[in-house]
Formats: C-alpha cells, sequence, structure tokens
C-alpha cells in the first residue's frame, strides 16, 4: 500500500489532469485518450490501492463534466415526466386525491377507517391537482397555474365527514395552498399579477387551518391530536385512529405553515398554536440524554416509542427548527436545533470523526435508545436521506456530501431507495420505494453549495431510473420491490410537488425560483414558504410564547466548514473513499 502523502500527490496530479480534461474534453479527443491512459498505467501499478480499484477514469472523467446540451436534455425529460404524471391525474383521477397509475383511475379515501395508510394522506379534497399547483409555476407555465387556481375554487371543500392526519394535511394541502396564495399575488415569481383573483386560495388556507386547530384545542397538553374528522373535529373514542398517539415530526413540524398564515391574515392564533406545541414538545427531551423519541402520548405526556434519531417519524422535526429560524428571524429555533443537532452527533453519529477521515465505516446516524444512547437497530430508512440538505442550510456542508454519498451509494445499488435498509446485512428490510424526494431534495441543494457536476449525474442517474422502473402508461407508480421492480398502482402527490419540482430545478440554474432563492425556504413538502422581513414583522409576533431555549447554543456550528484545500476538486469525494461508502454498503 502506498502512504498517505504519495496518495494525495497522486491524487492532486490527476485532478490536475481532470480539470484541464473538462477544459480540452469537448474539443480533444487526443487529450481524453492521454488522459484515460494516465489513470490507467496509475490503476495497474497500485492494483491492491483502492483509490485505483475504485474506478478513477470513469468517476472522474464521466463524473467532472456535465454539458450544457445534456441539461437541456434532462430538463426536458423531467418536464416531459411531470405532464405525463399530472395529465394523466387530470385525465383519470381528477378530482380524486390520487391517480392509480396501472388502472388508471382515479382514488380518494378507503372505506376501512383502520386504513391509515391512505386515509391520513386522502381528505377528499383534490389532493394531487393541490399539492402539484406551485410546480407549475416553477415549470413556467403561468396558464395552468391560474387554471389549477380556478380548478381548486370551485372543487375543493373541507366541509368533509373524513379523517385525515393533522401533519401530512398541514404539510401537503395548507402548504400547497399558502405558496399559491404567495405565487399569485407576488410578482417576483413571474405570475401575478392574476387577473379576478381575490384571495380565494388564502380564504381556503384559513379555513383549513382553523379546522385543524381543534387537534390543538381539544389537547390539555397544547400538543395536537394526530388526526381530526374534517367535519367533527377530533374524534377521541375512535380507537380505530389512535387518538392519542403523535410522533414528533407531526407535533414539532407544523410552524412554518401556521406560522406563515399569521403573517399572512393577522392572526396570532396559528402560529401560538404551533408554538405552544413545540414549547411542551422541547420539555418531553429525557433528562439523562436530551433526546427526543419517536411517538409520544400528547394526553398523558409519556413517550410510546424512545427511538430516537432522524427518520420517519423524526426527520422534519429537525429540518423545521432551522427553517423557522431562517423565516421568522428567532433565534430560540436556532438555539434548539443547535441543541438537537449537538446532541445526536454525541449518541447517534457514529462511524469516522469527519466527513474526510479514511476510516472503514463512513459516518452514519443510527436509530438509539433516547434514555441511554444505546443501539436499537441496524437499519437506516430514506427519509434520513433528507439530512443532507438540512445540513447544507445549517453550513455543514462537509458532512452533507458524505451523509449523500452514503444513499445515493444505496441509490446505485438498486436504482432506487429501499424505505428501509439494513447496514449489517446490507439488504433492505422494507423494500418498497414510492418515489420519494429526499435524495433529490439533497442533491439539488448540494449542487447549488458546490456547483460540482457529480450532482448533476446524480439527478441524471435518479431521473432516468425512475423514468425507466417507474413509468407506466398512465403516470408513475409506486416501486413495491426495489430489487424486482414490481410496480405498486399508486402515484404519490409528493412525487409531482417535490420530486419532479427538485429535478428540474437542478437542471434549469436560471429558473426564477433559483435566483430567488434567497428570499425563501422550501417546506418539507417542498412548498413555497417566504422569508420574514424583518420590518414587515407585525405587532402580534412580539406576544408569541416563549420557548425558552438555551440560547448559549446560537453562537455554535454557525459557521460554513471549510473543506480542506485537497479536496478542492469537481468530485465532492475523493474516489477511493466514494469506493469505501459503495464497498460498505456492498455495492462494491
Amino acid at each position: 500500500m502506498i502512504d498517505e502523502k504519495l496518495r494525495y500527490a497522486i491524487m492532486m496530479l490527476t485532478n490536475l489532469f481532470a480539470s484541464f480534461y473538462i477544459f480540452y474534453s469537448s474539443n480533444s479527443d487526443v487529450f481524453s485518450h492521454v488522459y484515460r491512459e494516465f489513470v490507467a498505467k496509475q490503476k495497474s501499478s497500485h492494483q491492491e490501492d483502492l483509490f485505483y480499484t475504485s474506478n478513477l477514469t470513469t468517476l472522474y472523467a464521466d463524473y467532472s463534466y456535465f454539458p450544457a446540451s445534456e441539461k437541456f436534455r434532462l430538463r426536458n425529460l423531467v418536464k416531459e415526466m411531470f405532464y405525463h404524471g399530472y395529465e394523466s391525474y387530470i385525465k383519470y383521477a381528477f378530482p380524486q386525491d390520487e391517480l392509480n397509475p396501472l388502472n388508471c383511475s382515479g382514488r380518494g379515501p378507503d372505506a376501512d377507517r383502520a386504513n391509515i395508510n391512505i386515509n391520513d394522506v386522502l381528505g377528499d379534497y383534490a389532493l394531487t391537482l393541490v399539492d402539484a399547483t406551485d410546480t407549475l409555476a416553477v415549470l413556467n407555465n403561468r396558464s395552468e397555474f391560474i387554471e389549477n387556481i380556478r380548478r381548486i375554487s370551485q372543487e375543493v371543500s373541507f366541509d368533509k365527514d373524513v379523517n385525515v392526519q393533522v401533519f401530512e394535511t398541514t404539510i401537503r394541502v395548507l402548504g400547497a395552498l399558502i405558496s399559491a396564495h404567495i405565487i399569485a399575488t407576488d410578482p417576483q415569481y413571474g405570475v401575478a399579477p392574476i387577473e379576478d383573483y381575490n384571495n380565494e386560495m388564502l380564504d381556503l388556507s384559513r379555513e383549513l387551518a382553523t379546522r385543524l386547530m381543534t387537534a390543538f384545542t381539544s389537547s390539555r397538553s397544547h400538543m395536537p391530536y394526530p388526526r381530526i374528522n374534517l367535519r367533527r373535529g377530533v374524534l377521541l373514542n375512535d380507537h380505530l385512529l389512535r387518538p392519542r398517539e403523535n410522533c414528533l415530526a407531526g407535533v414539532g413540524t407544523l410552524l412554518l405553515e401556521f406560522g406563515t398564515l399569521t403573517s399572512l391574515t393577522g392572526d396570532p392564533t396559528f402560529e401560538n398554536a404551533a408554538r405552544s406545541a413545540l414549547k411542551t414538545l422541547w420539555g418531553m427531551r429525557d433528562n439523562n440524554t436530551h433526546l427526543f423519541g419517536n411517538s409520544i402520548d400528547v394526553e398523558d405526556l409519556y413517550w410510546k416509542d424512545v427511538t430516537s434519531g432522524i427518520g420517519a417519524g423524526m426527520d422534519s422535526f429537525y429540518e423545521y427548527l432551522l427553517k423557522s429560524y431562517i423565516v421568522f428571524h428567532d433565534t430560540d429555533f436556532l438555539a434548539m436545533f443547535n441543541e438537537a443537532m449537538y446532541n445526536i452527533n454525541i449518541y447517534n453519529r457514529r462511524g469516522a470523526s469527519s466527513c474526510f477521515t479514511n476510516s472503514d465505516v463512513p459516518i452514519i446516524f443510527r436509530n438509539v435508545d433516547m434514555r441511554d444512547g444505546k443501539l436499537i437497530n441496524n437499519w437506516i430508512d430514506s427519509l434520513q436521506a433528507s439530512l443532507p440538505a438540512v445540513l447544507v442550510l445549517s453550513g455543514n456542508v462537509e458532512e452533507a456530501i458524505c451523509q449523500h454519498a452514503l444513499y445515493f451509494s444505496i441509490w446505485q445499488k438498486y436504482s432506487s431507495l429501499p424505505e428501509r435498509f439494513n447496514l449489517h446485512l446490507r439488504l433492505p428490510d422494507i423494500n418498497f420505494f414510492p418515489l420519494r424526494p429526499e435524495l433529490v431534495e439533497s442533491t439539488f441543494l448540494l449542487y447549488m453549495a458546490t456547483k460540482s457536476p457529480f450532482y448533476l449525474h446524480v439527478g441524471r442517474i435518479i431521473a432516468e431510473d425512475i423514468n425507466k422502473y417507474a413509468r407506466t402508461e398512465c403516470g408513475f407508480g409506486t416501486i413495491n420491490d426495489v430489487r424486482t421492480k414490481t410496480l405498486e398502482d399508486r402515484m404519490e402527490s409528493f412525487f409531482l410537488s417535490e420530486t419532479l419540482k427538485y429535478l428540474y430545478l437542478l437542471f434549469d440554474e436560471e429558473n426564477i425560483f433559483n435566483q430567488r432563492s434567497s428570499e425563501f425556504v422550501f417546506s418539507t413538502e417542498g412548498h413555497i414558504i417566504p422569508i420574514l422581513k424583518k420590518k414587515d414583522m407585525v405587532s402580534f409576533f412580539t406576544n408569541r410564547p416563549s420557548l425558552q431555549a438555551n440560547q448559549a447554543f446560537v453562537g455554535i456550528n454557525n459557521l460554513c466548514d471549510s473543506v480542506p484545500f485537497h479536496f478542492h476538486h469537481s468530485m465532492p469525494l475523493p474516489p477511493h473513499m466514494l469506493y469505501e461508502i459503495e464497498r460498505f454498503i456492498g455495492f462494491r
């Protein structure tokens, strides 16, 4: 094995060749041949070194350059994919909630009330139409965006005897309506003004939020019940709905939508409810580890599931602490985010000491017992792929790069991302992939932060894999088994509202939403949440419930990490490190 100094010297020389290759590749086949010959010789000289067995030629020569023509092609591919799904929904499913892409039909709430997998999301309110409306603005389709505003105004009603989950309805429907209203009224997004628009989306937002408020007002603890009936409120005696058990994200991922609604309407009720719930939840941290669990009894105030992590049921809680600080300029949220991540790094983080430290085990955030930090299981889930996006927003780009590489390696193994992946067995624990957006969102934000063409290649691979394996005659289906690529007859609304939105923005750098990206954040459902201007924050914000955050955490971890100089190249990770991650999960 060659020593580290020689390894890096060779890597730097290879990077120099790669840089020249990028510059000359469009005009010089000779230079391309020289570069590839150089790498081949190095590989043959050091066959025992992982740096070379990781196929440097492909990783550098292929991933270090991305032509404009390819971005144009992929932008058009993603747009075509969106309209294939969207127009199929309009043709076969609207005004029902979702499209069945195998049977070319629509679906709404299930008659079996206990089927919460379906009924938590579907509320007989044209879910896919509502959720996808702001993606039309991102695609610069002003006429169809306006047509959707009309459809929603005429077709959507919340006076329905249906049971829905407060969390899903907030992020998918309330967030979408707020986003549509903002785009319809703010000319900077290229749609407004809209003739005859009279705040219909805002009125529907307020009506829906008022109905959701019963989840808060019925609770002694101020933490919301997980489900309500849109017409009758909280059904405490309906035990099929598990009325008292809410997850961490279900309690703590409401503030962006409710707080923005308060800023738009001047009614503090909505934001105060979400803040009070967060205050109670913050006080429920474990006294020993200061970790949170997964699910809690909102009345008796005890943790029903003591699993602590950053995956399903927990992920967006941490995301919203950071984004609430960005949107509302309240340092309490920054202190809470930093303190929460500090504890996660102590108890949940395993593997290498830092991203660019050579290690047989990459950095992994594991699920532990909130009471003592001991390992609970050996799997990670696909929702954890959103962590790199949060890390980018927090300034920790280095760690984001390594976390992204872990989940992209799993993607490469299956051409999709299984819902759960067992790190011990190196196999899926739960095999399906419902075309989730988390890895795409992280890819998009890492590209915006680094401009590394590697992430454009990642986006290309993801888009082409989805188009190859999930496409049907009338939409895109959930991949029921990532190993066999069999499909399930369901197209989730987030595929149009998030997955394809982030893919399109990845390949369209000049898009107005990219140009204005410093003025808003994307919600956890990919909707537009404007960053409030301090001078516009009116008096009702001065009476917010105190969150009693530890302000000592405000000043930590707020500087963007500097990436070591020898890694300043077009690949975000040196090939031998990427190879080690791929080998760890069983891809190589």
